[in-house]
Parts: C-alpha cells; sequence; structure tokens
C-alpha cells in the first residue's frame, strides 16, 4: 500500500463517517420539526464529491505525496473538525432548518458565515495537489465553485427566513 493510498483511504472512511453521522443527524432534526431547504440540488453535490474523490483514487493513489501541501491539508481537517463540533447535532450535508431556534453563532461561525463551505472548497483544491494532480485541483475547484453558488445562495434564503421567523416569534 503507498502512502497516497493510506491518504486516501482514511479520507474515503472519513466521509462514509461523516455522511452516517449526517443522515443520523438529520432525522434527529426532522423528527423536531426542522425542514429540508432545496434539496434539489443535493444529487449535483454527492455527484461533484463522489467524482472528485473517485479521481484522486484513480489518478492519485500510486503519486508522490507532497508533504507541505498535506500539512495545509490537515490543517483543513482541524477546522472540519470544529466546524462539525461547533454545529453539534445540527450538523448535516443538507440544508436543514430548525424552525424558531437561533442561528449558531459561535466557534468559526464568528468570523464566517459559511466556514464549512470555507474548509470543503481549500480541501478540493489542496488534496489533489497534495498527490500532485494541480488539473484535477482546478477541475474540481470550478465544479465546486458552482455547486457551492447554488447552495449557498439557497441556504442564506433559508437562513433569512429563519431568522425574520425567529424575530418575529420574540416579538410576540
Amino acid at each position: 500500500m503507498t502512502f497516497a493510498e493510506l491518504i486516501l483511504g482514511a479520507i474515503t472512511l472519513q466521509r462514509v463517517g461523516e455522511l452516517v453521522i449526517s443522515r443520523a443527524n438529520t432525522r434527529k432534526l426532522l423528527a423536531r420539526g426542522a425542514v429540508e431547504v432545496a434539496p434539489r440540488h443535493y444529487p449535483l453535490i454527492i455527484t461533484v464529491h463522489a467524482a472528485w474523490l473517485l479521481s484522486l483514487w484513480v489518478f492519485g493513489r500510486d503519486q508522490p505525496v507532497n508533504v507541505v501541501a498535506l500539512a495545509g491539508y490537515l490543517i483543513l481537517q482541524c477546522l472540519r473538525f470544529w466546524v462539525i463540533r461547533t454545529l453539534g447535532s445540527r450538523w448535516t450535508t443538507r440544508i436543514i432548518v430548525l424552525p424558531e431556534q437561533p442561528l449558531v453563532s459561535a466557534g468559526p461561525y464568528r468570523f464566517l458565515s459559511h466556514p464549512n463551505y470555507a474548509v470543503v472548497a481549500g480541501e478540493i483544491a489542496v488534496l489533489p495537489l497534495v498527490l500532485g494532480l494541480p488539473l484535477l485541483a482546478i477541475v474540481f475547484t470550478i465544479l465546486n465553485a458552482a455547486v457551492l453558488a447554488i447552495r449557498i445562495r439557497a441556504e442564506n434564503l433559508a437562513l433569512a427566513a429563519s431568522r425574520e421567523t425567529l424575530c418575529v416569534a420574540q416579538n410576540d
């Protein structure tokens, strides 16, 4: 097994684990009265991320590892963990809004509106560079940016509506 395969294996397991956590959190949130917003774009997100990871396996599994880029990727993983920990049971891979609940404003959300998307954008760009695949970094950064443009717009609309609902409820 190459070092690149070890890295890709760990990332694949991480992503599968995150999908399991996301599904469990989604079920719990929906049971509490939360609603999913803009679900039609979700298959596109899954497709881009799956194609990214598959491309890394196909083209990068036997590549030498750039340890400087790997260090950058590991920093991004720490930021990812911070985001997930901050959101706790509200973290999902879908846009799930819990009506009349305040938005999370702790952790990295004190500094950025969408820290998770900043981390994901960084990961999509940096991991191919870890494996010496700059063309994959460029292609998937562009694809991810297109998907995030759709997602962030939908999420901002949902969060704005959630803020308005919360303000009305607090003023009643």
